[in-house]
């Protein structure tokens, strides 16, 4: 059985990503509309997939031979867009940001629910591999319990398209933000909300929205969570730096290192108020057990697709749906709270 497919917005997310992915996934799903009002946007599509085109919203979800809409279109139209998808009877793929505002990710859910359709949004980094190996490591306990994580994402570099305007939704927090977020909320745990600490400036942007995002989470019994995103840092950091009781992780989104002690191996010692030998500092040796670095692989670079493998296995098997629209309102909820904070 294949989805029938209708694609909203060609862009660079709605073709390059949504468009590329489930073409080879030909067993899966079948492109049968899209919507664009670039008109040598939908002749290209046309001409690939042999599809109906619509350049008019209202008019591409009145047709019936869709069955699933993914909406790629402007950041500040995806909560209007899915809404009037999923009363019209579709499942919907929201592209990230869910919504540029808490009122209208809330009643996005609130439409799924109402018309029984099914809502997700493509948070498609929980599937990207340096994360997964991360969260591995983490859950494990091999490092002990984790004090500190930081998240960075550093460039320089000017921006001036669509995704820098305010009117469009547009912003590093809006446009970058939900994945590292998304994924930061993953490790911080669902047990308690964190305390959020926002500072946000427009640097090097042609836009009148923020490039520069530094966002601290932080909770009672989770681990601090560090996030910079930035396009003013000409010296770049490595993307991910964990650090835990009993060892650690630090790396790029290709390559990881990790070592780890067990606390077993260490002697016993008991706080010692006698003048240390020769007015030195405790010093003792830990036996660092080092693992082989983590690469990754070719195998990796389309890691993206399983989206929408598992958003097959939900909609066809009825298997539970693996990115939840209340899960991702979470990273909305953050997302808003910075703006509140940073006052931008």
């Amino acid at each position: 059985m294949k989805i029938k497919t209708g694609v909203a917005g060609l862009g660079r997310s709605g073709w390059n990503i949504h468009c590329n992915l489930i073409s080879q996934l030909p067993e899966l799903y079948e492109i049968v509309a899209v919507c664009d009002p670039d008109e040598k946007r939908i002749k290209e599509a046309k001409d690939k997939f042999n599809c109906k085109t619509y350049s008019d919203y209202n008019e591409f979800i009145k047709d019936e031979n869709i069955e699933l809409v993914i909406v790629a279109t402007f950041s500040s139209l995806h909560a209007e867009h899915t809404i009037k998808a999923l009363k019209s009877g579709k499942n919907v793929v929201c592209e990230k940001p869910m919504a540029t505002n808490l009122k209208d990710a809330d009643e996005m859910i609130e439409t799924s629910k109402k018309t029984g359709k099914l809502l997700t949004v493509f948070q498609n980094k929980r599937y990207a591999p340096d994360f997964q190996k991360i969260k591995e490591i983490i859950d494990s306990g091999l490092i002990g319990k984790i004090i500190l994580v930081k998240m960075l994402y550093h460039s320089f570099s000017r921006r001036w398209d669509w995704q820098t305007l305010k009117k469009y939704g547009g912003g590093t927090l809006n446009n970058t933000g939900p994945h590292v977020i998304d994924q930061a909320l993953q490790i911080f745990g669902d047990k308690e909300e964190p305390e959020i600490f926002c500072h946000m400036e427009k640097t090097l942007t042609l836009g009148d929205t923020e490039d520069h995002v530094k966002i601290i989470l932080k909770g009672k019994s989770s681990p601090m969570i560090d996030i910079e995103i930035t396009s003013a840092c000409c010296y770049p950091q490595e993307n991910w730096l964990v650090m835990g009781s009993c060892g650690g992780i630090k790396g790029t989104f290709t390559q990881l290192y990790w070592k780890y002690f067990d606390p077993k191996d260490l002697p016993p010692r008991e706080v010692d108020e006698n003048p240390t030998p020769d007015r030195s500092y405790n010093v003792e040796n830990i036996p660092w057990k080092e693992e082989e670095k983590w690469e990754f692989s070719e195998k990796d670079k389309n890691y993206p697709i399983n989206f929408y493998i598992d958003l097959y296995e939900t909609l066809v098997k009825g298997k539970p749906l693996k990115i939840t629209p209340e899960s991702v309102r979470r990273v909305m909820w953050v997302i808003e709270k910075c703006h509140q904070i940073a006052g931008i």
